[in-house]
């Protein structure tokens, strides 16, 4: 393959999480007496990581230290509570075991908390090589900080890695890093808002992104 590693993202790219993070979501907001949010707002808010996503749900105005302790409650009602729908993605078991096979070194690169990022990565895709969510100290997506750690894990360099994303933001972290791109028309944006964004691929099947690899 012309790849010897692949970073994903995670929402949108290899699982399915939409309806587990508007359940958590409205869960919250309706905790905290604001009105809740439909899924497709939903999926416009998500991309950034749990604190951007949280203040976009919430109405204009909230105190921060409000808003800081109900995006603590968020976080930690989410993590108990994210594999109620979440599913991968038809056809992303089969791509990644075909990835293993050919010793193609995987990972995810997520702007959810590093914790619900490595419990998701170990329940779906054991045989991914690494994940990395959102901590302290290293700076989120589209930065390229992330990215460089987890190529540090993987002793990969960048020009024999690629990104894998569904949104603007992996468009943009890709380009920051200085890593090929592949974005995948399945997820939350859809193709049209990837080709927007710059992404210079865009695969609709999980088999075709396979075949792009090639």
């Amino acid at each position: 393959m012309k790849y010897q590693a692949i970073l994903f993202d995670m929402d949108g790219t290899l699982l399915d999480t939409l309806t587990d993070m508007q359940a958590a979501v409205n869960y919250i907001l309706e905790k905290y007496g604001y009105p809740t949010r439909t899924l497709e707002e939903v999926r416009r808010f998500v991309g950034n990581g749990a604190g951007p996503l949280i203040h976009r749900a919430l109405p204009q105005g909230v105190d921060p230290d409000r808003e800081a302790e109900i995006l603590a409650d968020y976080r930690a009602y989410y993590q108990a509570h994210n594999c109620v729908e979440t599913r991968p993605y038809d056809g992303i078991g089969p791509l990644l075991e075909r990835l293993r096979q050919a010793g193609v070194r995987t990972a995810v690169v997520s702007n959810k908390p590093d914790r619900t990022t490595r419990t998701l990565a170990a329940r779906f895709f054991p045989e991914l090589d690494g994940a990395m969510g959102q901590r302290e100290g290293i700076a989120s997506k589209p930065a390229p900080d992330m990215v460089r750690a987890a190529l540090d894990q993987l002793h990969a360099a960048p020009e024999e890695t690629l990104y894998v994303g569904d949104s603007e933001v992996d468009v943009a972290t890709a380009r920051n890093a200085g890593l090929d791109m592949i974005g995948v028309a399945w997820g939350f944006r859809g193709r049209a808002a990837l080709e927007a964004a710059g992404a210079p691929l865009v695969a609709d099947t999980p088999e075709q992104l396979l075949d792009m690899l090639q």
